[in-house]
């Protein structure tokens, strides 16, 4: 990897009794600007605070360890400003040299990781919730333009296809093009199973071919699933008479179909 497309691990780094009490970047920033410049008029505008958003700040730093950090001296031959205590010190110190292996840690973490684009794809499809019980991920590799309606053609790993109809203007809010990732939704009781020969006579588009490895009965349904050869799953919900008709069992060869206008299609943000 090289370039802009390069990913890192990064994070920040924070210290505090609670969320609400956190000595986070920025408040160590304004600490560090007190001690170096001895005014807090300086120190905020040092770090893009307001004078009360300073002010503000210091007060709330200075109530969490029930002891100022900064003190204000008044009068004398320099005018008086504003300074840190030793324990301020003591605290931006100690910070400072936290924050450093912190990055440290950072750095290494990311060099450490092989691969980072291919974990990087993992999360995000791990980032993704819904009810629908087949999920496909995949690469937009043919967009057919209708009159009315469009045909999203989604190739999964493996090299299975599947093909959705949606609106013209669903495929402007989705912002699809050739060559983006999307999903592809379908609820298990919208798809038939069907063997492989008889499926070149059904009209659905979709029909993907995979041997059974998992049945689940109910009372009335069950769910068969399905493994294909490119490594994707798929769930169906039949009926047990319909387990029974097609003598479906473990390893039994089976095509699972469904039409083009009950896939969903999606984006990651």
């Amino acid at each position: 990897m090289a370039g802009s497309n390069e990913l890192k691990v990064t994070g920040s780094l924070s210290l505090g009794r609670d969320a609400q009490n956190l000595l986070s970047d920025k408040r160590i920033a304004l600490l560090g600007k007190i001690g170096e410049y001895g005014s807090i008029t300086k120190a905020a505008k040092g770090v893009g605070l307001s004078y009360k958003g300073a002010w503000d700040a210091v007060d709330a730093m200075n109530g969490m360890f029930g002891e100022p950090l900064v003190v204000t001296m008044t009068g004398g031959k320099g005018g008086g400003g504003t300074q840190l205590t030793t324990t301020g010190v003591r605290i931006v110190d100690t910070y400072r040299a936290l924050l450093r292996e912190h990055q440290r840690f950072m750095q290494a973490a990311s060099a450490g990781i092989e691969d980072f684009d291919n974990v990087y794809q993992m999360i995000r499809k791990l980032s993704v919730k819904t009810s629908a019980r087949n999920q496909f991920f995949g690469k937009i590799t043919a967009i057919k333009l209708g009159p009315v309606n469009v045909e999203v053609e989604l190739t999964l790993t493996g090299g299975d296809k599947i093909h959705s109809v949606i609106t013209h203007g669903g495929l402007d809010n989705l912002g699809l093009k050739i060559g983006d990732e999307a999903w592809a939704l379908v609820k298990a009781s919208w798809i038939i199973l069907t063997i492989p020969d008889a499926a070149s006579k059904v009209s659905a588009r979709n029909q993907l071919i995979g041997k059974v490895s998992r049945i689940t009965q109910g009372n009335v349904n069950a769910e068969v699933v399905l493994q294909l050869d490119g490594g994707n799953t798929v769930s169906v919900v039949i009926t047990n008479d319909s387990v029974a008709n097609l003598d479906l069992a473990v390893g039994v060869e089976v095509c699972a179909v469904f039409k083009a206008s009950s896939v969903i299609m999606g984006v990651t943000d």
